[in-house]
């Protein structure tokens, strides 16, 4: 039996996203487009003289084709990039797919390029040494990356007892050689759960965890706990999913079996999924490379206006263009925003004790023209550049704000959910009209509903589409004051 050993749990270190296992599969995936394109078209323009050519569009095509079939067939899984055989048997397969595809729509559209299949024949053999010596290279940065701890995968497990000690030795029977177990969590008392358990520590109860995951870098929890324990399971998740991490229930004490697509696998031992992080990696990198990019244009582009609003700030009262104030952002991490200064300098409220009113007498009169189109707001592009916000999404919350003189965490069930993705210069409330004071109960909660259906239906156009509403919603000045 294998012994999983236990990652240096109990080190706080800053919570930082393993991007290794995503960068590889992207880059992987676009060294075999560009490879096969590359030696498509290399192949096209030395065909035979006299031979009618294949129009230009069928490589791209074909090599397209190819990239979405091995996609589609997990062929860039990280565990099928880590064993170049099965990596290599299963790109043979989708290459092959993709040739004969192209070879059938040529036939259906009568397409007289491909009087040169030789050339596709040709491009087929020739690709398959490429593939295999691509996969190779796959293997070794992964091993490369294994070995350094970039493909690692840290977890922690909720329950104690025989239960949790079955579990972890199933686990070990066949465990992933990237897992590391940091530790166990769980409500009861050292009576009834020992300070160890399968040489794992018992590390505090379900409500540390939530503290732990904040600060130590932790990739999944998986719950050792039996499937007709409703009552804890549902009671122990209400608190969890705040958290931005895949929440899993094992399965391998439990005698109804499924079929296999109703687990997900660690090693050999199946997993219930019970809640999803709300965006993978790749979402994670695609939208912070969308933020970065449209928010430097963004920032050039309004850098006049910027300029402008600093000088009517300077010109209006004494006193910092920039007001800093401390917020909430990813994963309740409190993060300083840059706002142009609005209120007169000895009436600035850091703390928020005061939300501003209709009419507030703290605002100056240039102040009350930029809060109410949010000019004020611009700054946080700078936010946006150093990966503190996004464009979009929940908008931050100032730490100590309050509706009818209660915290929004006392107010709201769940409120800490919305930092499970990083915060935004807009969102979906704001654009919903929930935009401005939330001074009752009822605002800050319609606002958080926004902010968690945002999150839970997340993608890249409904992005776009809430930046393109965003300046409607500035010009109807509803609630901005």
């Amino acid at each position: 039996m294998r012994h999983i050993q236990p990652a240096e749990a109990v080190i706080p270190h800053r919570r930082k996203a393993a991007f290794y296992g995503f960068a590889l599969s992207a880059l992987s995936r676009l060294a075999e487009f560009a490879a096969l394109l590359l030696l498509g078209l290399a192949l096209r323009q030395g065909a035979a003289a006299g031979a009618e050519a294949a129009p230009i569009f069928v490589a791209p095509f074909v090599a397209g084709a190819f990239s979405l079939l091995a996609r589609a067939d997990g062929g860039y899984g990280l565990a099928v990039l880590r064993a170049p055989i099965q990596g290599f048997s299963r790109a043979a397969a989708a290459w092959t797919g993709a040739a004969l595809a192209a070879l059938a729509l040529g036939r259906v559209f009568g397409a007289q390029g491909l009087s040169a299949r030789g050339w596709l024949g040709l491009w087929l053999l020739a690709g398959l040494p490429c593939l295999f010596g691509l996969r190779l290279l796959a293997a070794y940065a992964a091993s490369l990356f294994a070995r350094r701890g970039k493909l690692d995968r840290y977890v922690v497990i909720v329950g104690g007892g025989p239960l949790a000690e079955d579990f972890l030795r199933a686990l070990s029977e066949n465990a992933p050689p990237d897992l590391r177990i940091l530790g166990l969590f769980d409500d009861r008392g050292d009576d009834r759960i020992p300070d160890v358990v399968a040489g794992f520590p018992k590390l505090g109860t379900v409500d540390d965890l939530i503290g732990f995951a904040r600060n130590v870098r932790v990739d999944q929890i998986l719950f050792a706990l039996p499937v007709h324990a409703e009552t804890r399971i549902l009671d122990i998740l209400r608190r969890l999913w705040v958290l931005p991490i895949d929440i899993r229930l094992t399965a391998h004490a439990n005698r109804l079996r499924f079929r296999p697509r109703a687990y997900s696998f660690l090693g050999d031992v199946p997993l219930f999924d019970l809640i999803d992080k709300p965006m993978s990696e790749s979402a994670i990198i695609v939208k912070a490379i969308f933020d970065r990019v449209v928010g430097l244009v963004l920032t050039v582009l309004l850098a006049p206006v910027m300029l402008a609003v600093a000088a009517g700030v300077k010109l209006s009262s004494p006193g910092p263009v920039v007001f800093r104030q401390e917020r909430f952002g990813f994963n309740n991490e409190k993060i300083t925003i840059y706002k142009f200064r609005s209120l007169y300098i000895d009436q600035c409220d850091h703390d928020a004790r005061h939300l501003v009113t209709r009419d507030d007498p703290r605002v100056t009169r240039f102040g009350r023209f930029i809060r109410r189109t949010s000019l004020d707001e611009l700054p946080q592009l700078f936010n946006v550049l150093k990966g503190e916000l996004s464009l979009v999404g929940p908008r931050p919350h100032v730490v100590n704000a309050k509706a009818a003189g209660q915290a929004y965490e006392e107010i709201v069930d769940g409120y800490f959910a919305r930092h499970k993705v990083k915060p935004g210069l807009t969102g979906w409330a704001q654009v919903s009209g929930w935009r401005g004071e939330t001074d009752t109960p009822e605002k800050i909660q319609r606002r958080v509903d926004c902010d968690l259906d945002y999150i839970e239906n997340w993608s890249i156009w409904r992005d776009l589409r809430i930046l393109a509403l965003t300046p409607l919603a500035l010009a109807s000045g509803r609630n901005a004051y």
